[in-house]
């Protein structure tokens, strides 16, 4: 294959060198440059000797763009360019390659999904370990580790791993708790519960490989001008400092802007309020309301940047929905107490990963009576990560009335057990597969929502990610409390 410079690179060449070889997005702004900036902190980690027999490579996992421009633009844009090999080739040698490593890229619904898989090669080509990054910006640094300490015990002289960091859960930092974050150019900026509601914009640098990020950015001036007058609530950034190439990206890349920003931009170095903020990829927008509930995501990556109209009509839309439903752990259990005794045996599995599209028949008969709404999702599936805080409020809402079911479709046990564990539900999910969940309802990729009636008759499938907390309601008062009662 070739790397970023054209060069041919034979994984044979590097026999008497640990390999690290992540399979990479050449234009993802999800997980992939969590992967990348943990290898470049492994390697820092093993310091500049032990570094030398090293070796970072990439392969690109992106089916639309595999052109030497590609992997160059992606190289350059986090830092990457001198710091390891990015392969490419046409798409049949990736394809081969991909298969070879037991890795699924494809594109489903315009949006571009693979494996996020790494591996780590022996000195004597060997495949002797593979991880699967998890979605946590604030777990980079601790991803970083796992990978040194590994490879100091692949290499002869087993070097000191030059960190020390703990490998208990990273806690995040959600809108319900208050936080203080540098500024960019200065000060502070705090983020948190206040007296209204508030829109924040998550971003990175390297965001500019795929969307006008400068110019959009400038664009939200507007924004900001027209706030206060018409209602809305102020605006935020967060910059993304926990996978930025360098600390002085960021200012580096402000400078270039066309006009100064009139709203503050803050840096979060941790990454724990962007995974208390519940954001899956960058840019994204998120709107909270004073008291921190989330009221409304938009993924730039997914669904464009959206228009100066669009975002004052979504967010006033989202603030005039009543923020009732519960939050915290302690509310939700409040809130679902008393549940007829075919729902409180779901909220009693909450969060638990069960059986196989046979036990979710079974269940879903088991719960005839009763609306349910069923939401086929992965964890590997940004859309599925961005709306899942939607069915966490919905069934913590509508839990008492309607039966809520996961369906996990084409994951993995562990990676569905991660996410859960960082993404709270009040039911259960099964595992099963697209093939297995066509004998329920006929779907066109994930995420999908199936709502069946107290009949047990499917009345309405939702192809697709629910935007906002209203749209997600409406339909579980029309189809599953509405005409779902036929």
């Amino acid at each position: 294959m070739v790397n970023q410079f054209g060069r041919r690179v034979s994984l044979r060449s590097f026999r008497g060198k640990v390999v690290v070889l992540a399979f990479t997005d050449s234009e993802c702004t999800t997980i992939c440059p969590m992967t990348t900036t943990a290898m470049l902190d492994a390697k820092a980690m093993l310091g500049p000797a032990a570094a030398s027999h090293v070796q970072l490579l990439g392969v690109d996992a992106n089916p639309a763009s595999t052109s030497i421009a590609d992997v160059a633009s992606y190289s350059e844009l986090h830092g990457m360019t001198n710091a390891w090999d990015f392969l490419t080739g046409s798409l049949s040698q990736l394809k081969r390659v991909w298969k070879g490593y037991s890795i699924e890229a494809d594109i489903e619904s315009g949006l571009i999904s693979h494996t996020p898989a790494l591996f780590i090669i022996t000195p004597q080509g060997r495949e002797a370990r593979v991880y699967i990054t998890q979605q946590s910006y604030a777990a980079v640094g601790q991803f970083g580790q796992i990978l040194a300490q590994e490879v100091s015990n692949l290499l002869p002289s087993h070097p000191v791993v030059h960190s020390h960091l703990s490998y208990a859960p990273v806690k995040s930092i959600s809108p319900a708790e208050t936080v203080s974050l540098p500024r960019t150019g200065g000060g502070s900026v705090t983020l948190g519960p206040g007296h209204s509601d508030h829109l924040y914009v998550f971003f990175a640098t390297w965001d500019q490989e795929i969307t006008s990020l400068g110019g959009s950015l400038d664009a939200l001036n507007r924004y900001q001008a027209s706030a206060a007058r018409s209602g809305l609530p102020p605006l935020t950034a967060v910059d993304e400092g926990e996978v930025e190439p360098t600390a002085q990206a960021l200012p580096n890349f402000l400078h270039t802007l066309a006009h100064p920003l009139s709203y503050p931009v803050a840096i979060d170095r941790s990454g724990q309020v962007a995974d208390g903020y519940e954001v899956l990829g960058a840019p994204w927008f998120v709107l909270t309301s004073s008291t921190g509930r989330i009221l409304w995501y938009w993924q730039v990556s997914t669904s464009g940047w959206p228009s100066d109209a669009t975002v004052s009509a979504d967010v006033r839309a989202a603030m005039t929905r009543s923020p009732s439903a519960p939050t915290t752990s302690a509310q939700v259990t409040r809130a679902l107490a008393g549940s007829p005794t075919p729902l409180a045996s779901l909220h009693a599995q909450a969060d638990r990963l069960l059986g196989s599209q046979t036990a979710l028949d079974a269940r879903i008969r088991s719960l005839r009576g009763y609306p349910i709404v069923v939401n086929a999702w992965a964890s590997w599936c940004p859309p599925c990560q961005a709306e899942f805080g939607l069915f966490a409020a919905a069934s913590a809402e509508y839990g008492k009335r309607v039966a809520f079911v996961g369906a996990d479709t084409n994951d993995s046990a562990g990676n569905a057990q991660s996410f859960l564990a960082q993404h709270p539900v009040s039911y259960p999910s099964y595992q099963t597969n697209s093939s297995d969940l066509e004998s329920l309802a006929a779907t066109e990729g994930l995420p999908t929502t199936i709502f069946i009636n107290r009949n047990g008759k499917v009345v309405f499938v939702h192809d697709g990610q629910y935007e906002t907390q209203g749209g997600l309601d409406g339909d579980i008062d029309h189809y599953a409390l509405g005409q779902g009662d036929g």
